[in-house]
């Protein structure tokens, strides 16, 4: 699948200013800008939901498959990793928590990652 560069331009700027006025905007209004307090509260979690909407498809899938099973090391490496966050509400613990577990699984039980 072949582009001329005009193509690729276009797209190029495109995005940009979709970029700008998305972002942009925000930032030029700086303290002009007041939101609600029922927005800012619903903008507090917009971080979590971004994170969770790329870690959460990893999680169930192991080589392209739904695999919601016990055999599935990243799963179960999620959860223990979501009841680390849930017990010392630390995102370097948690991380390193999962990761941890994750490895475990791997070197004792031969799971593939």
């Amino acid at each position: 699948m072949t582009h001329d560069a005009t193509t690729v331009w276009l797209l190029i700027v495109s995005v940009g200013i979709a970029v700008y006025i998305t972002r942009g905007l925000f930032i030029l209004q700086g303290r002009n800008l007041k939101l609600s307090p029922g927005m800012q509260r619903i903008l507090r979690y917009a971080p979590t939901a971004v994170l969770m909407a790329i870690v959460a498809p990893d999680l169930g899938l192991s080589h392209g498959a739904l695999a919601l099973s016990i055999d599935n090391a990243r799963l179960l490496a999620g959860l223990a990793g979501f009841a680390i966050a849930i017990v010392s509400r630390s995102i370097l613990i948690t991380i390193a928590g999962g990761m941890l577990v994750l490895t475990g699984f791997k070197i004792l039980f031969g799971m593939p990652l």
